[in-house]
């Protein structure tokens, strides 16, 4: 199981009125996902970035069926969970909690958000889609109110196809999400300035 271990940075979380779930993905490290700050606008966030135990939040595929992957997956959903509650604890509204992921750690937010959807402030996945061998609607519940997500990916990617991320802005939007779905040709497994440039003005800008 995943031990509760969330690094915090960025504005102090009694001090801060907004805070960013960073959600690192396979094989990194909280610290890793957390360097992305630097290149987006939230000077002013507490930045709360949960690290998996052993560098990995589940074992498979995303693409496996849930059960596969179990029980890690369930905990690292119960993780996310956690770090909610602890932003919460601050005073820290739903409308002011972000979230953004990175390939596995992006796959784990969205079906974060899409099991417990609520208009939170804001979603970024940097190359990930909804968990499973199929879209489980069943498992979704809840309803958006207009949260903006950026989704933004490669076709072709090695992990994540093209299909799976654009089933799962369909899935988003159907539940009252604003998604802004980028497919980028041949990118590679990475994050690009475009994308850093979409998640500004789409999620952290301060219009929203």
């Amino acid at each position: 199981m995943h031990k509760e271990n969330i690094i915090t940075v960025g504005k102090p979380i009694n001090e801060a009125s907004k805070a960013l779930i960073m959600i690192h993905g396979r094989g990194a490290s909280a610290n890793d996902i957390l360097s992305l700050a630097a290149y987006l606008p939230v000077s002013e966030y507490a930045l709360l970035a949960p690290q998996a135990t052993n560098f990995t939040w589940y074992p498979l595929s995303f693409l496996a069926p849930p059960v596969e992957n179990e029980p890690w997956l369930s905990s690292a959903l119960g993780l996310l969970k956690k770090t909610i509650d602890c932003i919460q604890e601050y005073g820290i509204d739903k409308r002011n909690i972000f979230f953004l992921g990175f390939s596995q750690g992006a796959c784990l937010m969205l079906e974060f958000v899409a099991r417990n959807a609520a208009r939170y402030g804001g979603a970024v996945a940097f190359t990930g889609g909804l968990i499973g061998d199929k879209i489980y609607q069943d498992n979704y519940t809840g309803t958006f109110e207009g949260m903006p997500v950026f989704i933004g990916s490669s076709n072709p990617d090695m992990h994540v196809p093209a299909e799976r991320v654009h089933a799962s802005s369909a899935m988003l939007r159907a539940m009252g999400a604003n998604v802004t779905e980028k497919i980028y040709d041949n990118m590679g497994h990475t994050i690009i300035e475009d994308e850093i440039k979409q998640a500004t003005d789409l999620v952290f800008n301060p219009a929203h």
